[in-house]
C-alpha cells in the first residue's frame, strides 16, 4: 500500500505542469527527458572522443583527422538533440520552420557572411585540406591552426599573438599551406656582393654559413646562385632546406649572422647603394 501511495506522489509531481506555452505545458517530465538527452549526448560524445583517441593511439589515424572526424559527429549528435528536444517540448519542427519563413528569409540575408563561414568550416573539416597545427600564409601574415571551429578557426603568429580566421576566408582566398605535403621546405635568403669580388669564393661562403647551422635539413641539397647583376652588387641567393616552418626567420637571421662573419673573414664586401652627384658651375 505504501508503495502504491509513493508510485502516485511520484507521478503526480512528473505530471505537474510547471508552465503553459500557448496550448502547450510543460511538465517535470517533459524537462527530465529533456535533460536527460542532453546528458546522454555529452555522455555519447564522451564515448566517442574515448574511442577515436584510442584508435589514434594505435598509429591508424593522424591528429588532425581525428579532430575532424570528432568535430562533424559532435556537430550531428548536437544538431540531432536538439531537433529530439523541440519534438519533446511539443514545437514541431515543420510548423515552426513554415511559420518563420519570411522571418528566416531576413535572418538568413542578415546573416550571409555567417552561413558562408558556417559552411566553409564543414568544407574544411570534411575535406582535410587545412588541419590543426598547419602553419598557413594569409596575406602576408604566417600562422599556425590551433583549432578549427565551425564559423571561425583560431590561428598563432610568429609573434605568439592569437588570431581568430573567419573560414571563410581561408575557404575563398588564395592560401599557402607550407605543411601541405611536407613539414621540409625550401627557403632563401638573398644577399648582394661588391662588383669585382671572387664569385666562387662567395658561393662556397653561402653554402658553408648554411651548412654550419644545426636547423638545416637535406644538407646536400644547399645551393647558392647568382642571380643578377644588380645597381651597386652582385646578387646572390642562397637556397636550403628547413623544418622549423613555423620559426624559419629566426634560423634565417642566424644564418645571416654566419654568413656576415665569414664574408669580414674571407674580405667579402657587402656595398650600400652609391649615387654619383655632378654639380655643373
Amino acid at each position: 500500500m505504501r508503495t502504491l501511495v509513493e508510485m502516485e506522489a511520484l507521478k503526480n509531481i512528473l505530471d505537474f505542469a510547471l508552465f503553459h506555452v500557448a496550448d502547450h505545458e510543460i511538465k517535470v517530465s517533459t524537462l527530465l527527458i529533456v535533460l536527460l538527452i542532453i546528458l546522454a549526448t555529452k555522455f555519447l560524445l564522451w564515448a566517442i572522443k574515448k574511442a577515436i583517441l584510442r584508435t589514434r593511439e594505435a598509429n591508424r589515424l593522424e591528429v588532425s583527422n581525428a579532430y575532424s572526424l570528432f568535430q562533424i559527429i559532435r556537430y550531428f549528435l548536437w544538431t540531432l538533440s536538439i531537433l529530439i528536444v523541440l519534438q519533446t517540448l511539443g514545437i514541431s519542427i515543420t510548423v515552426l520552420l513554415a511559420g518563420s519563413a519570411a522571418l528566416l528569409v531576413g535572418i538568413g540575408l542578415g546573416l550571409q557572411q555567417t552561413f558562408n563561414d558556417f559552411i566553409s568550416g564543414i568544407i574544411m573539416l570534411v575535406e582535410g585540406s587545412i588541419k590543426i597545427d598547419d602553419v598557413l600564409e594569409l596575406d602576408g601574415e604566417v600562422v599556425r591552426i590551433q583549432e578549427i571551429g565551425i564559423r571561425t578557426s583560431k590561428g598563432l603568429t610568429r609573434d605568439d599573438i592569437v588570431v581568430i580566421i573567419p573560414n571563410s576566408v581561408i575557404t575563398s582566398n588564395k592560401v599557402i599551406n607550407w605543411s601541405h605535403q611536407s613539414k621540409k621546405t625550401r627557403f632563401r635568403i638573398n644577399v648582394g656582393v661588391a662588383y669585382g669580388s671572387n664569385v666562387d669564393l662567395v658561393v662556397k661562403v653561402l653554402e658553408a654559413s648554411a651548412l654550419e647551422h644545426p636547423e638545416i635539413s637535406d644538407k646536400q641539397h644547399i645551393e647558392a646562385r647568382l642571380i643578377d647583376f644588380g645597381n651597386s652588387s652582385l646578387d646572390f641567393q642562397l637556397l636550403f632546406y628547413c623544418d622549423n616552418v613555423f620559426r624559419v626567420e629566426r634560423v634565417k637571421s642566424e644564418i645571416r649572422k654566419i654568413i656576415n662573419r665569414k664574408f669580414i673573414e674571407n674580405n667579402i664586401v657587402i656595398p650600400f647603394p652609391q649615387v654619383d652627384l655632378h654639380m655643373k658651375g
